[in-house]
């Protein structure tokens, strides 16, 4: 059964809205089995006319990608059903993709009896191997052990610093975890170049890619 952690950030949070969140996510196993834990953090926030509002951020951690995703409503049950509706909708793409990708596997069509065998990934054959992930990776470091960077001068300040364990992979699979995270952006190691890069969401549905190249 998946581990469920509820937390507040800088609030309390009722035996009522922890049961709820229980009772709701445990139903997330049926789009993958080995879920390991799945995290709920809510806080408060402001919006531009003042008025609180309440955020409910939801991680989980599998055996492959971390998925997130979070959501801001006048109350944090109905921020949780919002986010949750993302969840899912994440969750259910990841669980269609596996499923298409070993069903490319079966298809692909068995080399010849008289071929010497390919020194190459069986998977290469149709379709693009999704990374390998350990439990480790893509998951942040705790804020507790986050501690502020020293700058030169009186410029903005850093004050936080992630570290990140992650397979190569290509520019599809990339723009494809990012939207598993909801995020803008993603940074990844390209999987045929080796260089390190960003995917960026831009107006509309387009995309655009960022390189780190020496001088």
């Amino acid at each position: 059964m998946v581990d469920i952690i509820v937390k507040g950030r800088h609030t309390s949070v009722s035996d009522r809205f922890r049961e709820l969140a229980v009772s709701k996510l445990t139903k997330l196993e049926r789009y993958d089995s080995k879920l390991i834990r799945i995290d709920v953090e809510v806080s408060s926030e402001n919006n531009r006319q003042s008025a609180q509002r309440e955020r409910v951020e939801l991680t989980v951690h599998s055996r492959g990608p971390v998925i997130r995703a979070e959501a801001s409503a006048e109350d944090r049950f109905a921020a949780l059903d919002i986010a949750l509706d993302k969840l899912e909708e994440r969750l259910r793409r990841l669980r269609d993709r596996r499923k298409s990708y070993h069903a490319n596997l079966r298809r692909a069509p068995a080399p010849a009896p008289s071929a010497p065998p390919a020194e190459q990934p069986a998977e290469s054959a149709t379709a693009e191997a999704p990374p390998q992930w350990t439990e480790e990776q893509g998951q942040e470091a705790d804020e507790e052990s986050i501690v502020p960077i020293p700058m030169e001068g009186e410029g903005p300040l850093v004050v936080r610093e992630k570290f990140h364990k992650a397979a190569p992979m290509t520019v599809d699979q990339a723009l494809f975890e990012m939207e598993l995270v909801g995020h803008d952006f993603y940074l990844f190691r390209d999987k045929d170049t080796g260089v390190p890069s960003v995917v960026y969401k831009r107006r509309g549905y387009n995309y655009g890619v960022l390189r780190l190249i020496e001088e």
